[in-house]
């Protein structure tokens, strides 16, 4: 686990809140229920940031994983989007995914 500060600590306190109880501890994923975030699929050369944004604000039809469609998530702030946005990013370095 890297060391997080700042916009990093703050998107990990968001995520928990927000996305962890399907992307897992550590955006390691759910099996059978939610893919890792820490996967070479969404690396910022497939998934832009912004497939992030419109995931959250939009949901998403299943597409790479069995697990169905992603509903929105409401009461997530822009802030909060780009936060967890940043902690995933960084979750995704530290495991070599550029």
């Amino acid at each position: 686990m890297p060391e997080l500060l700042g916009a990093a600590l703050e998107g990990e306190k968001a995520f928990n809140a927000n996305c962890s109880s399907c992307h897992g501890t550590n955006a390691s994923g759910k099996d059978g229920f939610a893919p890792p975030l820490v996967h070479k699929i969404y690396e910022p050369s497939h998934h832009s940031d912004m497939s992030f944004v419109l995931a959250v604000k939009q949901g998403v039809r299943q597409h790479h994983w069995p697990y169905g469609n992603m509903p929105p998530i409401a009461g997530v702030s822009d802030q909060e989007i780009a936060d967890i946005i940043i902690y995933v990013r960084t979750l995704q370095r530290a495991n070599g995914i550029q």
